[in-house]
């Protein structure tokens, strides 16, 4: 994704969450892009699951079921015990954090590096009435176009075509 993001014209700022795989993810492209100063934001982190962080899938229910329950339901406004959070604020968390790197750099390329929820959140901002289908891909491409309103475009979605020429796409989903 480096060598791919280095050939765009100029970019003008690198945004990362401050969590390690994807601050140090960020830290590669920058390398690649002019050596960048990466900007940690605490708001592109994945979502908190309380009680649940840093467990398995697997795992969720034998150690906490209430907190299971609640990851699992299809209400988006319920936190997750232990300091979790709710869908809802998830979202807002993450949807109000590119629209303030937005307005900051208004007409300017930038690179966010974050997680799967949050670009989730992110798709179902720029798209609410269109439910996300398949997997997410880490390291695909997705590309915002944020305007001065409300209005948020998808240019690009789940993008892995840098990916193509590694031959990982053949490799790593073998049946």
């Amino acid at each position: 994704v480096a060598n791919r993001l280095s050939r765009l014209p100029k970019i003008s700022a690198i945004y990362s969450s401050d969590l390690k795989r994807a601050s140090e993810t960020a830290e590669i492209i920058a390398a690649r892009c002019g050596r960048l100063e990466v900007i940690k934001d605490r708001d592109l982190r994945e979502r908190h699951l309380g009680d649940l962080q840093g467990l398995l899938a697997r795992e969720t229910a034998k150690v906490s079921l209430n907190a299971h329950k609640a990851n699992r339901s299809r209400r988006t406004d319920v936190d997750i015990p232990g300091g979790g959070e709710s869908l809802d604020k998830l979202y807002y968390r993450c949807t109000s954090a590119l629209q303030r790197i937005g307005r900051k750099h208004a007409g300017e390329r930038v690179v966010v590096v974050t997680h799967g929820g949050v670009i989730k959140a992110l798709h179902k901002k720029a798209c609410p009435k269109t439910k996300l289908a398949g997997k997410l891909l880490n390291t695909s491409v997705n590309i915002f176009l944020l305007s001065d309103g409300d209005g948020w475009i998808i240019k690009a979605w789940g993008d892995v075509s840098h990916l193509d020429p590694t031959g990982y796409m053949e490799s790593s989903f073998v049946e």
